[in-house]
């Protein structure tokens, strides 16, 4: 299927603000040096990186990272996702392809099916495919060589990844929120990318609104200069991020509409919890894996909402921070 210009446009810009060298990656320091030494430790041997798991919130970098090993050890990045390799046969299809030192980028490895799972043993292992010719007492195994390659797996849910995949990854990290002073980093990275003049002023406001992930950082940067352009003749201020985070709707926390909803709901409503995760789900409108992997991670990480084995609850920082008694401003710093 050919990609729409919008999409096209959208890869060509966030193909700018990704970094494409591991110098050029802001954050994850214990990571980047344990990534530096094996690149290193495979080019002094000749032979393609270890198999890489790399887990962690959305947003934090799990597909940049696939980018950087194919760039630092000068080869090419494959990409395709767990949900795309619905069967065997797609599977075969894809690492056929690979050439020696190859990189290939499998995001949500976690939802790969069982059957393209057990192919892929092999596969990772001895650089074997295993196709299987006929049906019944009848059926042959035929092996298939393989060029060596490197896999890179991305999962937001490590939980689910089964035993044997997961002990077949020779390298595994854990990507973590970044510190303030990192996204205040990047957003001015971005900034220079896109050619537009931002203090550290504006920064730290963006900073503290994007739940401290870049990909939540860049977007927001994106959206101010927008707005500078459309009402501020380009030019980006403090004045120009508060109105826009106003037209948004996302506080000093970076709260969305959807997370204060369910703030105060459970606030007004259930007296600030205990509250079962399906009657959280109905006042959302959402269903439960969304709110377990989408809205209740940030609230819990930022010590908003408790997770009890009642159900949950709000925080008295929650409490605080709605101010509801008094009326207060969420926008305001």
């Amino acid at each position: 299927m050919s990609k729409t210009i919008k999409q096209l446009i959208k890869e060509k810009e966030d193909q700018k603000l990704r970094p494409q060298l591991l110098q050029e990656y802001i954050g994850q320091s214990e990571v980047k040096e344990s990534l530096k030494i094996a690149i290193e430790a495979a080019r002094i041997r000749g032979k393609p990186i270890d198999h890489i798991l790399i887990y962690g919130p959305p947003g934090m970098g799990k597909t940049t990272i696939a980018s950087i090993v194919a760039n630092e050890m000068q080869r090419k990045l494959w990409r395709t996702s767990g949900p795309a390799l619905t069967s065997p046969r797609d599977l075969a299809t894809v690492v056929a392809t690979l050439e020696t030192g190859d990189v290939l980028f499998i995001d949500e490895i976690h939802r790969l099916s069982p059957t393209a799972e057990e192919l892929l043993y092999p596969v990772m292992e001895d650089f074997h495919l295993h196709i299987t010719l006929g049906k019944g007492l009848s059926a042959q195994v035929k092996e298939i060589p393989l060029q060596t390659f490197t896999l890179v797996g991305a999962t937001t849910r490590a939980g689910l990844l089964t035993s044997p995949l997961r002990d077949r990854f020779g390298l595994v990290f854990r990507l973590g929120h970044y510190s303030a002073t990192e996204i205040v980093q990047i957003l001015e990275r971005s900034a220079r990318i896109y050619g537009v003049q931002i203090d550290s002023d504006c920064a730290r406001a963006i900073a503290t609104r994007s739940r401290y992930t870049p990909r939540i950082a860049n977007r927001l940067l994106k959206r101010t200069i927008d707005y500078a352009l459309a009402r501020n003749k380009g030019l980006l201020n403090r004045a120009v991020v508060e109105e826009t985070f106003q037209l948004m709707k996302i506080d000093t926390l970076g709260l969305d509409e959807m997370d204060r909803k369910l703030l105060l709901a459970l606030a007004e409503k259930y007296g600030g919890g205990p509250l079962g995760i399906e009657s959280m789900c109905a006042i959302l409108g959402e269903d439960r894996d969304t709110v377990e992997d989408v809205y209740e991670p940030y609230l819990i990480q930022s010590g908003l909402l408790d997770r009890t084995p009642r159900g949950r609850m709000l925080t008295e920082k929650a409490k605080r921070h709605l101010k509801m008694d008094k009326g207060l401003n969420l926008f305001a710093q």
